[in-house]
C-alpha cells in the first residue's frame, strides 16, 4: 500500500514536470528574504516604497508597506515596535511629535521634500485677494508655522519678529486684507477649495487632490531656502535601531540614483529628491524651535 502511495505521488510529479519545484524554490526564496515593516501615507510615500521593493528584494529583504490616512498611528506603531520604520514626515513634525507625546523616535535618513503650495480656491490668483477672504491650512503644529510663512513669504501677511517654524496664527503681527486664517486637519484642507479663497496645502495631500506644486499652485516654497532643510521628509525609527542593517538598507536605496529617477519622473517637481544630509545647525534648530 505504501509503495502505491509514493509511485502515484511520483507519477504526479513528474507529470507536472518542474512545476512543483519552481513554486516550492519562489516560496522558499520569498521565505529567505528578511523582512522590513515600514509605515507610510498613501501618496507619494508608498508609491515610492512600492517602486523600491524589488530593489530591496535584490539585497534580500521583503518590504511590508502598511498605509495610514492620518499623522499619528505611524508613529505610534514605530514607538511600540509593531513596525519597523515609518515615511510619511518632516523633520520638524517628527520633533514636535516627540516633544508632545514622549516618544523616542529619530531621523535615520532624508529622503525627499514637498514643497508647500498655495492653491486656488474661490479666487483663481493672489491679485484677486481681498478684505475678509479665508484661507484654510493645516493645523498641526509645524504644518500650520510652515503655511503661514508661505503666506508671509507672499505679502499676505507679516509674522512677529523672530516667530518662524513655531509660529501659529495667534502671531500675525499684520494682517492687511483681515484675512480669515480657518485651521482644519491636514488631509481635510483640500476639501475647502469651494468656500476659502485659498488652500495651504503639504506636498502629500496636494498630490491625493489631483494637484501638482510644479503646475498647479499659486505660490511654492523657495527650493533654496534654508528652511527647507527642516522639511525634509525622513525615515523614522525607534531610537537605537538607525543602525541596524536593514535600515541602512532601505535608505540607501531610497536615496540611489535609480529611486531619485522615479521621483522626478513621476512627480514633476511635487515631490524632489533631497541631495545631502541636513546638517547638524538645521538638526539642532528644528528640535529647539519643536520645543
Amino acid at each position: 500500500m505504501k509503495k502505491s502511495i509514493i509511485a502515484a505521488a511520483l507519477a504526479a510529479t513528474l507529470a507536472l514536470g518542474t512545476v512543483p519545484f519552481a513554486a516550492f524554490a519562489g516560496e522558499t526564496e520569498a521565505a529567505d528574504l528578511e523582512k522590513i515593516t515600514v509605515a507610510a501615507s498613501s501618496t507619494p510615500h508608498a508609491e515610492i516604497l512600492e517602486f523600491a521593493k524589488p530593489l530591496l528584494a535584490d539585497q534580500g529583504y521583503d518590504l511590508e508597506i502598511t498605509v495610514f490616512d492620518d499623522y499619528v498611528q505611524p508613529n505610534e506603531v514605530v514607538d511600540s515596535g509593531d513596525l519597523d520604520a515609518n515615511y510619511f514626515q518632516h523633520i520638524n513634525y517628527l520633533n514636535a511629535f516627540n516633544e508632545e507625546h514622549g516618544t523616542d523616535l529619530v531621523d535615520a535618513g532624508e529622503i525627499h521634500y514637498e514643497p508647500f503650495g498655495i492653491y486656488p480656491g474661490t479666487k483663481k490668483s493672489l491679485d484677486e485677494v481681498e478684505d475678509g477672504d479665508v484661507i484654510a491650512v493645516p493645523n498641526d503644529t509645524t504644518n500650520e508655522a510652515r503655511a503661514l510663512l508661505l503666506l508671509e513669504a507672499n505679502g499676505l501677511i507679516k509674522l512677529a519678529d523672530g516667530v518662524t517654524i513655531n509660529a501659529t496664527k495667534l502671531d500675525i503681527a499684520e494682517n492687511p486684507h483681515n484675512l480669515d486664517i480657518e485651521e482644519f486637519d491636514a488631509e481635510l484642507v483640500s476639501q475647502h477649495t469651494a468656500d476659502a479663497a485659498f488652500v495651504v496645502l503639504n506636498g502629500n495631500y496636494a498630490l491625493q487632490a489631483g494637484l501638482n506644486a510644479g503646475t498647479d499652485a499659486l505660490a511654492v516654497e523657495s527650493a533654496d531656502s534654508a528652511a527647507i532643510q527642516q522639511y525634509v521628509n525622513v525615515i523614522a525609527v525607534k531610537n537605537g535601531n538607525e543602525n541596524e542593517p536593514k535600515i541602512k538598507a532601505l535608505v540607501d536605496t531610497l536615496k540611489s540614483d535609480e529611486v531619485k529617477k522615479f521621483i522626478d519622473d513621476k512627480y514633476q517637481g511635487a515631490v524632489v529628491p533631497f541631495e545631502g544630509t541636513v546638517g547638524e545647525e538645521a538638526s539642532t534648530e528644528a528640535a529647539t524651535e519643536a520645543e
